[in-house]
């Protein structure tokens, strides 16, 4: 089954994601997608990203980024994606999870 994890941005709203399954067929739409340590307490936000054609993959050289850093504990890194057709939403939802999360790799 798909796990979904709700993402909080800094405006309060609330953005459900669901993981990718990386070998799976991917649909040529916008969509965003953030980078995550999973872990049973928890997901904690690494990168964030939006792309127009999530079947690109634009989303691997920060997954593969990701999971070259060294971990901090136990706990698996994975991408989940939110589809969203429009640019102008899929910015400012981006915006809103960096403000509130800080993603340690939208800062390299």
């Amino acid at each position: 089954m798909t796990r979904q994890i709700e993402f909080a941005g800094k405006s309060g709203n609330l953005y459900r994601y669901v993981t990718l399954e990386e070998e799976r067929y991917l649909p040529p739409a916008g969509a965003n997608y953030v980078i995550a340590r999973i872990t049973a307490t928890g997901a904690q936000v690494l990168y964030a990203g939006e792309t127009e054609r999530l079947s690109a993959r634009e989303w691997e050289s920060a997954l593969e980024t990701a999971r070259a850093q060294p971990s901090s504990g136990p706990g698996a890194t994975e991408v989940l994606t939110r589809l969203n057709v429009r640019a102008a939403v899929r910015k400012a939802e981006r915006e809103d999870l960096i403000e509130q999360h800080n993603p340690p790799l939208n800062t390299l």
